[in-house]
């Protein structure tokens, strides 16, 4: 399969604005966003079906498609990014016209729930995109400094960046041995999960995975690594990062559990891959930004993330 890395953005440039999953809570997080690039000196457009919802949806299946399809086909439009996640990506999937993501290939940046977008456009046009972040969530009010820096970096330059270093004096942690190569996917856990037995997975094989989630009780994170184990898919993948599992712990002390820490020491300790945690990636303010499906080291005898190549061309 042929890798496609977008163009890079450049001041000047026309930047979309989608709602593939959910609606923005507050439709003026949606205003100030956009100011926020156009400060910059970025021109923007918002997709015509923004602001509209049905349920947990952002409008209804036929409505979040158009808005993807045409950002997709405007030439003009260089970099398109998500107003939030939530739910309904998924929904999608079987709908969208994967030859105009190929014929139209540009920066397409989001994550949570965005995941499955990314994922099927990687495995069906071998787009590289990028897991960072989003409108309503990230850009509306006063953005982490190192997260900025780091998604600016990212789109706007084709040079290779390296080693990762993780903001606010955060370490990534060894929690096996090894050091390998291999193109980086992934995204949250259960978007992940939910496409196993789907042909928008992509293939596991020599991969790094890398994997974050927020608001999951251990018994539910246990059971969608367990889904994952049963699909071969850590025998398959040449490493995995460990972004960050937001408030992944049981509320209720009266509750019989085992910790998010017990859960993935029994599904990763054992493996012979390198494997990292701690890596600044994920539901948190200082969130670097992965591209996903470009070449990546996990050198976990280092405890160290390389990104092997630029993103953009």
């Amino acid at each position: 399969m042929k890798i496609i890395r977008p163009k890079k953005l450049n001041k000047g440039d026309l930047i979309g604005i989608i709602s593939p999953a959910s609606s923005a809570d507050d439709l003026s997080k949606v205003e100030t966003g956009v100011n926020y690039f156009e400060k910059l000196g970025y021109k923007i457009e918002v997709g015509k079906n923004v602001g509209k919802s049905q349920g947990y949806l952002a409008g209804s299946n036929e409505e979040r498609i158009n808005d993807l399809h045409y950002m997709f086909k405007k030439k003009e439009v260089k970099a398109i990014i998500s107003i939030r996640g939530g739910y309904g990506s998924t929904r999608l999937l079987d709908k969208i016209d994967y030859n105009i993501i190929r014929k139209n290939p540009k920066i397409f940046v989001g994550y949570s729930d965005i995941t499955a977008l990314q994922m099927a456009f990687f495995t069906k046009a071998g787009l590289v995109t990028f897991a960072g972040p989003m409108v309503a969530v990230d850009f509306h009010n006063e953005i982490d400094p190192s997260a900025e820096e780091n998604f600016w970096k990212m789109i706007t330059s084709n040079k290779k960046v390296g080693k990762v270093s993780c903001p606010n004096d955060e370490r990534i942690f060894q929690l096996t041995k090894g050091d390998r190569s291999g193109r980086v996917i992934g995204g949250n856990l259960s978007l992940i999960t939910s496409l196993v037995g789907t042909k928008f997975l992509p293939q596991m094989k020599d991969k790094i995975l890398l994997l974050e989630e927020i608001g999951e009780a251990p018994y539910r994170i246990d059971r969608m690594l367990n889904q994952l184990r049963l699909n071969k898919v850590f025998n398959q993948v040449s490493g995995i990062i460990l972004g960050t599992f937001v408030d992944c712990n049981e509320k209720d002390p009266t509750k019989k559990t085992l910790t998010l820490s017990e859960v993935i020491e029994e599904y990763f300790a054992h493996l012979k891959i390198p494997i990292v945690y701690n890596f600044r990636h994920g539901h948190i303010k200082d969130n670097i930004t992965v591209p996903l499906g470009i070449n990546l080291r996990v050198n976990a005898n280092k405890s160290c993330v390389e990104y092997l190549e630029s993103a953009v061309d």
